[in-house]
């Protein structure tokens, strides 16, 4: 049975699962958007929540689609080897795949089996279970060393592993030796879907408030980069917009910032070289977009395309990395547990597939165990996070996020509230109840940020939540 766990003015928390959550608290076509990170259902890290099929259920998204507004935008997370089933699940509930947004990290941790340390450990040891592994590459004769990486891809978190180098004993493991079994994980797509509405889309902006993308609030800084137009003849800027959006709907230059892409960068200090370093160097626009070199526009025959246009070129006077046309959401390292200050830090492993429960404390395994306030494994970057509540959440919007889990979401959209004065709402829902107390605390921090004292929140929430709630 769910039940209501935290709630006031601009946000209530549900614990329960989304299904029964929404069946009997969200009313038909009352949410704005739905921005969630569903269940994967690949079994990440030997999650329940995580192999439960629920993001890959048809009825799972046709509940987000009865509460959903016409025209209400559905963002959706998803793994790159299943997200398709969860798009199809989305498409199948009666949304319209609008876009996948391709969100590109640096700290993602590489989970390919060497297939040569497989082979030693089922020849010694009866299986290639992660443990038998181990004892392969402790059994070398080799120096040991302290190897840095990503924390099973926990973003931003870097964590010590003493190693040995590995190096194969037999022939068949020589043979194999350098083949694995898959590649670093370094982007997620993000589902972008819109509920249908009845009529024109304009029609269905001016009644429902909702269906538009935030286009200009979402354009990405030039970083000090320069707008550089040059005009031959008699076009100049203001005519060539007019003449430009008749001859086929294209814009001009804007210079608060290029357009927003369907790809968003998410590094901080210590892997922007990877993430950056994955771009070809590029000058801007240098082909200058010469509108009169045979480009035919919409009802236009070559002929009229290259008088309407003659002459008229464009270009942005930088150079560099071409991620600098996309979005950056910076990765912030404490942003997994601002505002938890009361919440007791948690003994967690590092679990494997062979030995779930981790019975035996030997040296392997105890090099795995750390402590940690946030639990939650799939932490998304609040900046991030920002940035789509931006995209498709006009003021005053009403969004949901029904796969909570440490409440990104929430913690973003009172970021959102604060600084750019939006009074969005927000409803989350999460089935697991040892993530709720790190949801709240989370939004709250947020929310009160400039005034923040872990010693007197619960006094400001009880005297907001008695003054007003959401519901």
């Amino acid at each position: 049975m769910y039940k209501k766990f935290s709630e006031d003015e601009s946000y209530v928390l549900f614990q329960g699962t989304m299904q029964e959550v929404i069946d009997n608290e969200i009313k038909p076509n009352s949410i704005d958007c739905v921005i969630t990170d569903p269940p994967y259902e690949i079994g990440f890290m030997n999650k329940g929540w995580d192999s439960s099929g629920v993001a890959f259920q048809k009825e799972t998204w046709e509940r987000c689609f009865k509460a959903l507004k016409p025209g209400g935008y559905l963002l959706a997370f998803g793994g790159t080897r299943t997200y398709h089933r969860i798009c199809c699940a989305i498409e199948d509930a009666g949304f319209d795949i609008r876009d996948c947004i391709m969100w590109i990290y640096g700290s993602g941790f590489p989970k390919s089996m060497s297939v040569s340390k497989g082979i030693e450990a089922l020849q010694n040891y009866g299986n290639a279970g992660t443990r038998n592994k181990r004892k392969v590459e402790q059994n070398c004769d080799t120096e040991e060393y302290v190897q840095k990486q990503p924390n099973n891809g926990v973003m931003g978190e870097i964590k010590e592993f003493t190693r040995k180098e590995y190096v194969a004993q037999n022939d068949l493991a020589k043979r194999w030796e350098g083949w694995g079994t898959c590649l670093k994980p370094a982007y997620e797509p993000i589902i972008v879907a819109r509920k249908p509405f009845d009529g024109s889309l304009i029609q269905n902006v001016i009644d429902n408030e909702i269906g538009a993308l935030n286009i200009d609030g979402c354009r990405v800084p030039f970083n000090g980069d320069k707008w550089s137009p040059q005009k031959s003849g008699k076009t100049s800027r203001a005519y060539q917009s007019e003449e430009m959006t008749t001859a086929g709907g294209m814009c001009e230059a804007n210079d608060n910032g290029r357009f927003p892409a369907n790809v968003i960068l998410t590094y901080d200090d210590t892997d922007k070289d990877e993430v950056c370093g994955g771009f070809p160097e590029s000058k801007g626009a240098n082909s200058q977009n010469n509108y009169s070199d045979g480009h035919i526009y919409r009802g236009q025959s070559m002929q009229e395309s290259k008088t309407s246009l003659k002459g008229y070129r464009e270009w942005y006077n930088d150079e560099g990395s071409a991620s600098r046309y996309f979005y950056c959401a910076k990765a912030n390292k404490k942003d997994r547990d601002e505002g938890l200050d009361k919440i007791e830090e948690i003994e967690v492993r590092a679990l494997n597939a062979t030995n779930p429960n981790n019975e035996e404390k030997d040296d392997v395994s105890s090099r795995f165990i750390t402590k940690k306030k946030n639990i939650h494994t799939t932490v998304k970057p609040v900046e991030l996070m920002e940035y789509l509540v931006r995209l498709v959440a006009p003021p005053n919007a009403v969004i949901m996020d029904c796969f909570m889990g440490s409440g990104s979401t929430g913690k973003a959209i009172m970021f959102e509230n604060r600084e750019r004065n939006t009074n969005y709402k927000f409803v989350g829902i999460e089935m697991t109840e040892e993530y709720l107390p790190i949801c709240d605390a989370r939004i709250k921090y947020a929310k009160y940020k400039y005034d923040y004292n872990s010693d007197k929140i619960e006094e400001i929430v009880e005297t907001t939540t008695e003054q007003n709630t959401l519901f």
